[in-house]
């Protein structure tokens, strides 16, 4: 059951005698958290009766401003649905302070239905799916970001965070260098503490393609809707306790023009009734049926990029010899393609998605990688060949993947296939926020325009 009981709330106050302030947290499918900060004697009712929240928040742009394009702000009269607490969910976070803790909720209409804008309900829809034919998909979240300083320089750029130990910055890429590890430790330390304190399953760390740009992993899980709740919380602990070390955790797709981008790889397989991977074979290639899986995905990513790629700054991501994907392709332990499928004892055989960027919302991505997986097996869609060796080279002149903001979510808003597996008025208001953000990042005159244009024209 995904909403909370009761009583829930009730264990964790008898057990928490120090929490005196609850966070109730709802992520919308601009991936932004957004909520309250509630006193103690105000959290039972949330359980008892859910808290009402202004429709409008469901579709606030990145920026946080309403679309009113959508009908869901004026013409609805902001009119109230209600947040109720997820199942499981109520932990302490100590990136807040000792007596805080968070409850994560998730959005119903005002007659108990879930709502169909609420990314978690999107996913879940794309689950159903999956158990209507007796399957299970079983994921995980692969997430890559930056600590950049929280001071800007005076030019208001960003800049890598000093070292604790010396007071430089770093300039060298040193990928998996244990160094650049050991001078995040104080933030790592706090990170696993806090992911334990959220039972977050947070794996280990590496120094990734560039000086400041750290990946951990997220254990996979049977459970696609706790995977998801796991990358959003994840992701929001990881910005509070980088915080409290004088950084920012950025998330941004490309926040360095001449460093690597920064990728949220998605690893997905599925299992039968039984629990067994329907992927799993001694073949490096797996079974036919993670072939046809393939064969979804790439007949899906056009459709999908404005959901693995969200935002403008996204789609700098996407450069040759980068190992982020340029070109629909698949291949067995190759990280120069878009679908890769790992090495690995044939019980673990499992595709991952290299394509969305760390910015994309994960129950989101995840939905449309599913959609896309579903889709494939369903109607047993021929991949092509496997690319063997350097697959940026073998894209030269062939099928790219679409780097183009305002194309791709117009592609998006007319995918019939999409629509039907996430919701037509999901799409439909998904789009509408994407153009209005658009409309809006393109009424803005960055300082590139005054270098490029003020003399010349």
């Amino acid at each position: 059951m995904t909403i909370a009981n009761p009583k829930e709330v009730k264990a964790f106050l008898d057990k928490h005698p120090e929490i005196q302030f609850f966070e109730i947290v709802f992520t919308n499918l601009a991936g932004v958290p957004r909520g309250k900060r509630l006193r103690r004697h105000e959290i039972e009712a949330v359980y008892e009766n859910g808290r009402f929240l202004p429709g409008s928040i469901l579709v606030n742009d990145i920026t946080g401003q309403d679309v009113e394009a959508t009908g869901l702000v004026w013409e609805d009269g902001d009119a109230d649905r209600v947040a109720r607490p997820i199942a499981g969910r109520i932990t302490p976070a100590p990136w807040l302070g000792a007596d805080v803790a968070q409850v994560p909720m998730t959005m119903y209409e005002l007659n108990g239905q879930p709502h169909d804008l609420d990314p978690r309900h999107v996913l879940q829809r794309v689950i159903d799916r999956f158990a209507a034919d007796g399957f299970v998909p079983v994921v995980a979240c692969e997430l890559e970001y930056y600590l950049v300083d929280a001071r800007r320089t005076a030019n208001g750029k960003i800049q890598l965070p000093p070292s604790p130990f010396t007071g430089d910055r770093a300039t060298q890429h040193q990928v998996y260098g244990l160094r650049e590890v050991e001078e995040a430790s104080g933030f790592l330390r706090d990170l696993w503490a806090a992911a334990d304190a959220m039972g977050i399953p947070l794996e280990g760390a590496i120094s990734e393609y560039a000086p400041g740009q750290l990946e951990l992993t997220l254990k996979h899980h049977a459970d696609a809707l706790r995977a998801a709740d796991d990358a959003v919380l994840y992701k929001r602990a990881a910005k509070g306790v980088a915080l409290r070390h004088g950084c920012e955790a950025t998330f941004m797709a490309k926040p360095f023009a001449d460093l690597a981008g920064s990728g949220m790889h998605l690893h997905v397989s599925v299992n039968d009734k039984a629990g067994k991977n329907i992927f799993a074979s001694d073949k490096p290639e797996g079974e036919p049926v993670l072939a046809h899986a393939v064969g979804g995905m790439k007949a899906l990513l056009a459709d999908s990029m404005a959901i693995y790629a969200p935002n403008a700054n996204s789609y700098r991501r996407f450069k040759a010899n980068s190992y982020a994907p340029v070109a629909p392709t698949w291949g067995v332990n190759n990280r120069t393609v878009s679908f890769r499928v790992p090495a690995g004892a044939p019980n673990t055989r499992h595709i991952e998605h290299r394509v969305a960027g760390a910015d994309a919302h994960p129950a989101l991505a995840l939905a449309a990688l599913l959609a896309a997986v579903h889709h494939g097996i369903s109607n047993k869609v021929d991949p092509g060949p496997a690319v063997v060796g350097d697959g940026y080279a073998q894209a030269e002149g062939g099928e790219k993947i679409p780097t183009n903001w305002f194309a791709a979510t117009e592609r998006f808003a007319q995918s019939a296939v999409l629509k039907d597996y996430l919701g037509e008025r999901f799409v439909r208001m998904y789009s509408i926020v994407k153009q209005v953000e658009q409309d809006r990042f393109q009424s803005m005159i960055p300082d590139i325009d005054y270098d490029w244009y003020l003399r010349a024209c």
